[in-house]
């Protein structure tokens, strides 16, 4: 039974990110009437919230988008940062909205951000941990089950990610449609982007929970015998 949810949370795993990198490249045709760049959408929208201190750069790559509250910048791809379109826009304010958590202190974004350092810690050792938990299984459980607290820290991890990214959409959405950066004839191309990219992190978050569920398993039969 566990393989078959296996496979089901693969294959949708596979469709969300196929579906996402579509609607991308669909969206990415559609330009912005004012002509702005995702650059551009993300410096308005840092300033309409406020905030002055976090600097908006370009990185390399596809999709690489992110903020990083250590040194406070929005970070876009490259076909973001220059581009003039609904998914830009999409991508960049969604960025920004991560800024905009930042700088009111949303709650769960502070408590992902604590967990940082033991997910860090976790994520180098677990895969190591587990693999010679299970080798060691009848002479050593405890090994396996301290590999399982480390994988439930990164599958807590997955689990409060959904908020926060569910949140800078919100903010993003909100922000596009009241700044008037989208209109009637995009907003939904927008707001379609944003949703399937929300998925790649549902679908991730159940992945590391049936993972998780899975190494129980597999200790809780180990004892047994």
């Amino acid at each position: 039974m566990i393989w078959i949810l296996f496979g089901i949370i693969a294959l949708a795993s596979w469709g969300v990110s196929a579906t996402l990198q579509s609607k991308f490249k669909n969206y990415s045709r559609i330009p912005l009437r004012n002509g702005m760049t995702g650059k551009d959408v993300a410096e308005k929208m840092l300033h309409d919230n406020g905030i002055y201190d976090v600097k908006v750069i370009s990185v390399a790559g596809q999709l690489t988008d992110h903020y990083n509250p250590a040194n406070k910048t929005v970070n876009l791809s490259e076909p973001v940062y220059a581009s003039n379109s609904v998914a830009a826009a999409a991508v960049a304010a969604h960025e920004c909205g991560h800024a905009v958590q930042h700088a009111k202190a949303y709650s769960p974004l502070k408590m992902r951000s604590a967990l940082v350092p033991a997910v860090s810690f976790a994520s180098k050792w677990v895969q190591w941990v587990i693999l010679a938990g299970i080798i060691f299984l009848q002479v050593f459980p405890q090994l396996l089950w301290i590999g399982i607290l480390l994988f439930a820290v990164t599958t807590l991890f997955s689990f409060i990610t959904l908020p926060v990214e569910i949140n800078a959409s919100q903010r993003a959405l909100a922000w596009l449609s009241h700044a008037g950066i989208t209109d009637v004839s995009n907003h939904p191309q927008a707001r379609d982007a944003l949703k399937w990219a929300a998925y790649t992190y549902v679908v991730a978050a159940l992945g590391s929970l049936a993972t998780l569920v899975y190494y129980i398993m597999i200790a809780l039969g180990g004892n047994r015998r």
